[in-house]
């Protein structure tokens, strides 16, 4: 994977100052309409990076995946550097309607996966909740003139008045990029797609959904080969669901799948090939004393991502990320606590069904600091060396080119300070459930809504 050793944010993620290992964050864009009523269509579903971070796709509720291409470096205008700008966008999945079981099928892009680039083009996996694409997307900058069956203009020519053969020629023509549909993997997943995941072998990759977990040919489209199957032969028998799937970064035969019990599974594929039964099962003990009714629910796990190097994975639950070492089954190695302050409004979260956002997580190019959302357009950066943690917000307050993003609290009860929000005046409707981090430098995007924003550390 790009960027293990990376300048993947060697400094601190916190800044006010301090040592020089700390960097500031700076507002770098912002993409997206300023609209008070934003269309349910336009909202960002998923937000990924390319292995070699130059290209950044985003996929929304509409269907739509747009792609972003970082500018190159340009002497005249030294700030512009590292600009994304609209490079590609198309229409990847539409509303279908599935008439055996009377359901609609949403067109919204639930996950957007690159593949490794191999020559000019470069290939993405997208998925809603039923069909898997994969997407050549390609320049033209030439176009063939001088056909012999065919005019200028296209239409055929009379093949009895061809006398001579002509080689055609390429002229130069104004660039264009192409985005075409290479494979359509359907029809193999009777519930609801949650995660796909491209192996390190770039010839596979795996689907799962709440019950199960296929594994496909990227070359294969009309079958594949169902991994983990946790379907209960009695359905009133289900106790947990499938949340999150993915594949070690340097081991083909390993994966993780987390589930809605806050359990994480690590299979390998050489044991058996129906993985029921794991090679290592990860799992905190609960503290009884902090039981409640909202225990199942808030350790249910939405997100899990191996970082870089492969020895550590980060799993995220509603109110906390943690990252546990691989050898070691029984506890995180790290905690991190994101909005502690929300453990007393779980009764108003259930009401409003926040309590249910998929809330997910990344790791920065080194491993040394992740990232996750929070509500109120807020984002958790923890630095896994210092132990230190910053609160940014997503704002159009703030978004003056280079203009250095505050740090923000949140004050529970007693007096505020000035710079605090109390947390009974934080928005649960603006919610920061989709992130992502540059593989080498310090470069992230955060889907807030309908608008996607960029920051970069102050050296970029």
């Amino acid at each position: 994977m790009a960027g293990v050793a990376g300048g993947g944010g060697g400094g601190s993620v916190a800044g006010s100052g301090g040592s020089g290992n700390d960097f500031q964050w700076c507002f770098s864009q912002v993409k997206g309409a300023i609209d008070e009523d934003v269309a349910e269509a336009d909202i960002i579903s998923t937000v990924e990076f390319s292995y070699s971070g130059d290209l950044l796709a985003t996929g929304d509720k509409g269907g739509r995946v747009v792609i972003f291409q970082r500018e190159p470096e340009n002497k005249s205008r030294p700030h512009s550097r590292g600009e994304y700008n609209v490079y590609s966008t198309f229409q990847s999945h539409e509303p279908e309607f599935d008439y055996l079981k009377s359901l609609e099928i949403e067109e919204k892009i639930n996950k957007i996966r690159w593949l490794p680039q191999q020559n000019a083009a470069h290939f993405l996996l997208s998925t809603n909740d039923k069909t898997i694409k994969l997407w050549k997307i390609s320049e033209r900058d030439k176009r063939a003139e001088g056909y012999n069956l065919k005019d200028e203009d296209g239409r055929l020519r009379d093949p009895f008045r061809i006398t001579a053969l002509r080689v055609p020629i390429l002229k130069p023509m104004d660039l264009m990029v192409e985005a075409s549909p290479r494979r359509i993997f359907a029809n193999a997943h009777t519930y609801h797609i949650n995660s796909i995941s491209v192996n390190s072998d770039h010839e596979t990759y795996l689907s799962a959904d709440d019950l199960r977990i296929n594994l496909w040919h990227l070359e294969i489209t009309d079958r594949s080969f169902n991994i983990v199957d946790i379907k209960p032969a009695n359905m009133e028998e289900l106790t947990e669901v499938i949340t999150a799937a993915e594949f070690h970064p340097h081991h083909c035969n390993v994966f993780v799948y987390s589930s809605s019990k806050g359990t994480i599974r690590l299979c390998d594929m050489r044991s058996s090939a129906l993985c029921d039964r794991h090679s290592k099962f990860f799992e905190e003990p609960e503290d009884p004393s902090s039981r409640s009714f909202f225990s199942e629910i808030i350790s249910s796990i939405s997100d899990v991502k191996f970082s870089h190097s492969g020895r550590y994975m980060m799993t995220r639950d509603y109110l906390s990320v943690k990252v546990w070492d691989l050898n070691m089954e029984n506890r995180p190695v790290e905690t991190y606590q994101v909005h502690e302050y929300l453990r007393s409004k779980l009764c108003s979260l259930y009401e409003n069904d926040c309590i249910f956002d998929k809330f997910e997580c990344c790791w920065n190019g080194s491993d040394s600091a992740i990232m996750t959302g929070s509500y109120n357009n807020f984002f958790r950066m923890f630095d896994r060396n210092t132990r230190r943690d910053l609160t940014l917000e997503a704002s159009r307050e703030s978004s003056k080119p280079r203009a250095i993003l505050k740090p923000r609290k949140v004050c529970t009860g007693g007096k505020r300070k000035k710079d605090e929000i109390s947390v009974d005046s934080l928005d649960f409707n603006k919610k920061i459930l989709h992130t992502a981090w540059h593989p080498a430098e310090n470069i992230i995007a955060v889907a807030a809504t309908n608008n996607l924003y960029i920051f970069q550390d102050k050296i970029n």
